[in-house]
């Protein structure tokens, strides 16, 4: 069996070796040496300044939504994981969705302005497949606005725009560290921002408001990551170059092979650092994708419809057309690539996917 992706996994003897650590100590919460050092490490190779490691990718949006203080309107994407909706709309917002563009996928800038009101308080956005969004103009606009500014950031470890990591960018960040994820911690996430005082403010927030052990600061919630998760970053960390490695033969594989069909895949904006984190395909009709998609399920090879549904079109949204994401979120799937994953297994996807175009 073939899955879109696969869970890396270091020797189980390299993680129990990091986790030992802990279990010597008996600490296994409330931020113990092994969450400690992995927030280290990824401030050292990922070059930013702040960064607090929480127990999934979720719980970091809406805590940023929560610490900004942040209610009325919310602009975000329609193509994106639900949990980028879900997180305006758990937090009492409302999410108002501005359509993609069609090539880079990402919340069309040029239709920003249009979409704001006097509601609005922030834009979230989803830098989407790890493929920036244009930060400039997003900060452009939101400066002129006073709107916050926070980046849906899950497939993005590793990614860096114009020389410096995507997490760099908004007034906060958000990263998924799920087993699926390119790095990962088994279940986990991580919430940047470059403003302390706002890092403050995360840090209490997702430890119940605490400010020392008999005091509180804020309202709160847990969100603190475990050692076992941890020590899962710790051993994964080290693999970074040989998976984002393997992740691009891939790819490269995938794009020689799709460069002269009508299939329609991801551009990636100028000046970017990719990581490969999926390898979307685009198809002229839904009624393709789903033959491709049947045909591969048959040779027990399991592509993913993501991102899918548009988000504009949930039940518990008002919903807006968004022509572009509500066309290709029907038309678009995710194609295996992981490390592992072998050259024979690549060439048999690409044999099934373009039998059927």
């Amino acid at each position: 069996m073939i899955n879109v992706t696969k869970t890396f996994l270091p020797e189980q003897s390299e993680y129990q070796a990091i986790l030992k650590r802990a279990w010597d100590t008996g600490w296994m919460t409330n931020r113990g040496v092994l969450v400690k050092e992995l927030e280290d490490k990824l401030k050292e190779l990922l070059n930013v300044p702040n960064v607090i490691a929480m127990t999934n990718g979720t719980l970091p949006l809406q805590i940023a939504i929560k610490a900004m203080d942040l209610s009325g309107e919310i602009i975000t994407t329609p193509f994106s994981y639900v949990a980028t909706a879900s997180s305006i709309a758990w937090e009492g917002c409302e999410p108002v969705f501005v359509d993609i563009h069609p090539e880079y996928l990402t919340i069309d800038e040029t239709k920003l302005e249009e979409a704001i009101t006097s509601s609005t308080t922030a834009i979230l956005a989803t830098h989407v497949f790890g493929n920036p969004c244009h930060v400039e103009a997003i900060e452009a606009i939101a400066k002129k606005h006073d709107l916050k500014v926070i980046y849906d950031a899950a497939h993005c470890f590793g990614v860096a725009y114009k020389g410096q990591s995507l997490f760099n960018y908004g007034d906060a960040s958000t990263c998924s560290f799920h087993a699926t994820k390119v790095f990962h911690t088994g279940e986990g996430g991580a919430v940047f921002t470059k403003d302390k005082e706002l890092y403050n403010t995360f840090f209490a927030m997702h430890n119940f408001g605490h400010d020392g052990p008999e005091a509180f600061q804020s309202i709160g919630i847990n969100a603190k990551m475990s050692e076992l998760q941890g020590a899962m970053g710790l051993a994964v960390l080290p693999y970074m170059k040989k998976i984002i490695n393997a992740r691009r033969t891939i790819c490269e594989i995938y794009n020689e092979a799709f460069k002269d069909t009508e299939l329609q895949l991801l551009k990636l904006r100028s000046e970017t650092e990719w990581n490969f984190s999926y390898f979307p395909v685009i198809f002229k009709s839904e009624e393709q994708l789903l033959r491709v998609k049947d045909a591969l399920n048959s040779a027990q090879i399991f592509p993913r419809r993501y991102f899918y549904p548009s988000l504009n079109t949930l039940e518990y949204v008002n919903n807006v057309k968004c022509p572009e994401s509500e066309s290709i979120a029907p038309r678009v799937l995710c194609l295996p690539m992981y490390p592992g994953l072998t050259i024979s297994d690549v060439n048999r996807i690409l044999t099934i996917v373009i039998e059927e175009l």
